[in-house]
Formats: structure tokens, sequence, C-alpha cells
């Protein structure tokens, strides 16, 4: 029995994870989805200060009062800067750590991961707290997300909050000790042939493609979850 800390990306709340969640327990795993404050039903405190301190706080409580330990701990889109810092924060919790269509960490000690997101999705108007989902958006990055998936995101999707994207993650030695797996998504943007080349630097576990857009847990969760469990089994 293996203990899942599933942490979405941007727009999402735990509710991404209502496809993925009764397949893994199905297998006989304990599934702890997580809201991060801002973002799904925790939408209403969202204020200016929620960024990525906030966002960790939010995952290290999961673990703390579930008396989590022993952890596969999935990181979606840019959660992985998330997971990434919960890793190193409490290393001895976790037994992989899993970069899912994510933001993949450099192994160094200074400032990292933190950039305008009103450069990628435009300016916001003034006051604005996040990006919202747009159809823009899953246009550009989760093209098999139609029908029922479509309007059921649209639905669902808040703003992210633009401190998660603008504020930095600084890493220490702690890190190098956790294991790490990847999922790469072939449809959702970056080319997966030049990041197994290394053209990001290169990669410090195992991985696994899945032919879809960036949101898997939405369109092929089934084969989400075969990957999950065969990398938290390597």
């Amino acid at each position: 029995m293996t203990q899942f800390v599933l942490v979405p990306g941007a727009w999402l709340g735990a509710w991404a994870w209502k496809k993925v969640t009764p397949l893994l327990e199905k297998e006989g795993h304990q599934v702890y989805p997580v809201t991060l404050t801002g973002m799904g039903e925790r939408v209403h405190l969202l204020n200016k200060d929620v960024g990525m301190e906030t966002a960790v706080a939010d995952v290290l409580n999961v673990i703390r009062y579930n008396e989590l330990d022993e952890i596969v701990l999935v990181g979606h889109s840019f959660a992985g800067k998330v997971v990434a810092a919960v890793g190193d924060r409490v290393p001895e919790k976790v037994k992989l750590l899993l970069y899912l269509d994510a933001f993949r960490p450099d192994m160094v000690r200074t400032p990292q991961g933190g950039f305008d997101p009103q450069n990628e999705f435009g300016p916001q108007p003034p006051g604005a707290l996040g990006i919202p989902l747009t159809e823009k958006t899953l246009d550009t990055i989760g093209k098999d997300v139609q029908g029922a998936d479509r309007a059921w995101m649209l639905s669902l999707g808040t703003a992210w909050p633009l401190k998660h994207a603008s504020d930095p993650i600084t890493l220490s030695e702690k890190l190098d000790s956790v294991k790490c797996a990847y999922v790469f998504c072939t449809e959702s943007g970056d080319p997966v042939d030049e990041i197994l080349q290394g053209k990001w630097g290169p990669l410090e576990g195992p991985h696994r493609e899945i032919d879809s857009g960036h949101w898997p847990m939405v369109t092929k969760p089934e084969e989400l979850v075969r990957d999950l469990l065969a990398l938290a089994a390597e």
C-alpha cells in the first residue's frame, strides 16, 4: 500500500483528481488530493499574500495532520515547484517526488522558478490577484480536453494566484537525497525528445510518457494511474 499525495497545478483543486483517486484506491492505495489555498474550494481565501510559502504549508499540513510517511508526492505543472520545496523541508517523509508534466528544479542552492505570469498570459486588470483559466489556455496546452471534460474544467477552474508564479523557491542539499521520477505529456508544448536529451538539464530519475495534453488526470486517467504505479514501484 502506497500513500499518494496529489498536488494539482494552476487553476485546479483536489477536484481535478476525481477520476484518478478511485482508480488508485481500487488498487489498495491511500490517496490525499490537495487543494492549495486560493484555488478550488479554497478560492475564498485568496489574498495578496497567498504565494509559495502558503502552498508549501498547505502540503506540509496534509502530511502532518494525516500522519503520513513514505509518501509518493506528485506535483502537476507549477506544483513541481511546490513539491520540490516540500521534499526539501521533510525529505524523511517522501519516498518519491513525482513531477507530472511539471516544473523540474535545478540542483542549485540559489532562488529559482520565479517569473512574471503576465508576460505569458498578458496583463491583468489592476488589483487582480490571479490569472483566470481560459479557452485559449486549454487550446494551447490541452487540446484534448473536449466536450464534457472541457465544460467541467472551465466551470470549476479558479484564478491561479500570481505569487504562485512570481515567488521563487530556494532548495538545500537535503533534496538531493530524495528519489524523483517524471511523467511527460507529449501534447502539452515542450518537445519531450528535447527534454530527454537534456536540453533543460539532466533528469534525475526514471520517466514515462503519456500521449495527452497538459491534463492527463482529466483525459487519460487510466494511463496516468498505470504510470504512477509503475514509477512508484521502481
